[in-house]
């Protein structure tokens, strides 16, 4: 193969560290953010938090004397950056507005060196118990047997995270054998029966009708129309589900109101008896943004506390030395850049944040004044025209970022939705169908709930033409029964 010399012009696009790291900011949470800003308060020392006098409010952090080594700050006025005569020169805006995908592999938020001891620090007043671990646990406090007790175990391992136990028993019994041959059938069934009287009630049972039982068996004697419900749970469960009351009331020989009564003890029971145990810790949404109406006009602002007062070091800039080619003169400049760099790009953050919310309200005014009826139908091409942005650059901000409002907490994408054509020529977005159905149906009559045909037929009145499957869809997504599961006593 002959070698040849060739000359190609190209483009590549190349995204430095630092654009990365402003990109990256951007889908963060407000949570995931707060752990950002502390990985870097404590990986970088010219990083320190601020007051609104511009005072450090870490100890041992004093504020120089020489005015010429004044920094900026980052808060949440999103004051202007100035930058220095030394490192890179960072841009007025920061182009965190990608047409391409990320070249990066986002790494762990707020990751760094784990703590030399390997403690795990969990939050205050934060559970980590799960179902099962609350089950053995009251295991540990019976008296039973090494036999009993690896039945229990084989039992518990088998129940699910609703709290029903989903493995045969005699599939457990065979497995159990291995270890107990001599091991009979009825007695596996005996421990199951103990641990179906443990907390929560209606755990361990083996379908719905089980555990509604384990539950009223549990309930005080004294409970009103007690007896009633345990026998229409036990030899009327079909007709209640299906919901025929005629043919219940003419089986249990109970009258209209006395039937409702006893329906409505049989519906304050837990059809999840083990949802409420959970391992996974609850998470916080803190508001990104807050919508008030002042003097009859919205006003948007960002919450100042998911972004504290962050600023530079003062004194350990004032020791930077200009020439000094020394490692800890070198590793000065370095920490001062990369904290001018992250104070630019949290302002970034902030002001795109800003522009897309402020957007968003002002298209969805119709919502905050009427509610969800008015939403008007808004698709992410919709406001990046609006702002001058990439879809990719406005999906990322409106990701996990909420926005407190006087109707209610809502992730920025629940303003997003699709439309249909309405008799007018108009456009009504799906959230407000959704809520005409969900109206809808609130307002039916209870013996005679409204088919999904007959809620189209509504709709197409109003100037919506939607299709019946398209109103079981949307009732499905609202996790809305069927109209035949919807029948009850007035």
């Amino acid at each position: 193969m002959k070698q040849t010399l060739q000359l190609r012009l190209g483009q590549q696009l190349t995204m430095t560290p630092q654009l990365q790291q402003a990109i990256r900011l951007l889908q963060l949470s407000s949570v995931e953010l707060q752990q950002e800003i502390q990985q870097a308060l404590e990986s970088n020392l010219m990083l320190e938090r601020q007051d609104e006098n511009g005072e450090a409010l870490m100890e041992g952090k004093e504020e120089s004397a020489d005015p010429a080594v004044a920094e900026p700050s980052a808060d949440g006025d999103m004051q202007a950056l100035e930058v220095g005569q030394q490192g890179e020169e960072i841009p007025a805006e920061l182009p965190v507005d990608t047409r391409w995908e990320d070249v990066y592999e986002p790494g762990p938020v707020g990751g760094g060196a784990a703590p030399d001891d390997d403690r795990d620090y969990e939050p205050q007043g934060s559970t980590t118990e799960d179902l099962g671990s609350h089950l053995l646990w009251q295991v540990e406090m019976s008296n039973f047997t090494p036999v009993d007790r690896a039945a229990a175990e084989a039992i518990i391992d088998a129940i699910d995270g609703d709290g029903y136990l989903k493995t045969p028993l005699e599939e457990i019994h065979q497995l159990l054998l291995e270890q107990f041959p001599e091991l009979e059938l009825d007695e596996v069934a005996a421990v199951l029966r103990r641990i179906q009287s443990f907390d929560p009630p209606g755990v361990a049972a083996r379908d719905l009708q089980e555990s509604l039982l384990l539950q009223l068996e549990q309930l005080p004697l004294d409970v009103p129309w007690l007896e009633q419900a345990r026998a229409v749970v036990r030899h009327h469960f079909n007709l209640l589900a299906k919901r025929d009351y005629n043919q219940l009331m003419k089986r249990s020989l109970l009258g209209e109101e006395e039937l409702r009564q006893v329906i409505a003890l049989i519906q304050s029971l837990n059809p999840r008896p083990g949802g409420h145990i959970s391992s996974s810790s609850p998470e916080y949404i803190v508001p990104d943004v807050f919508v008030t109406k002042v003097n009859g006009r919205w006003r948007v602002e960002l919450n100042p506390e998911n972004t504290p007062r962050l600023g530079i070091n003062r004194r350990y800039a004032a020791m930077i030395r200009r020439g000094d080619s020394t490692a800890d003169n070198l590793c000065l400049k370095n920490h001062l850049q990369e904290a001018r760099w992250f104070l630019k790009s949290l302002q970034s953050r902030s002001e795109t944040l800003l522009k897309v919310a402020s957007t968003i309200v002002e298209r969805q005014r119709e919502f905050l004044e009427h509610g969800e009826t008015a939403m008007k139908p808004m698709v992410l091409h919709d406001i990046a025209e609006a702002v001058d942005m990439h879809e990719s650059t406005i999906s990322r901000v409106t990701t996990r970022k909420y926005i407190h409002t006087p109707r209610g907490i809502f992730e920025l994408k629940y303003f997003f939705s699709s439309h249909v054509k309405t008799s007018s020529g108009g456009e009504a977005s799906s959230t407000a169908i959704q809520a005409h159905i969900k109206q809808l149906i609130l307002e039916e009559q209870p013996r005679k709930p409204l088919s999904d045909s007959k809620i189209a037929e509504i709709l197409s009145s109003r100037g919506i033409k939607v299709a019946r499957r398209t109103v079981a869809k949307y009732r499905e997504i609202m996790n809305i029964p069927p109209s035949n599961e919807r029948k009850r006593l007035a």
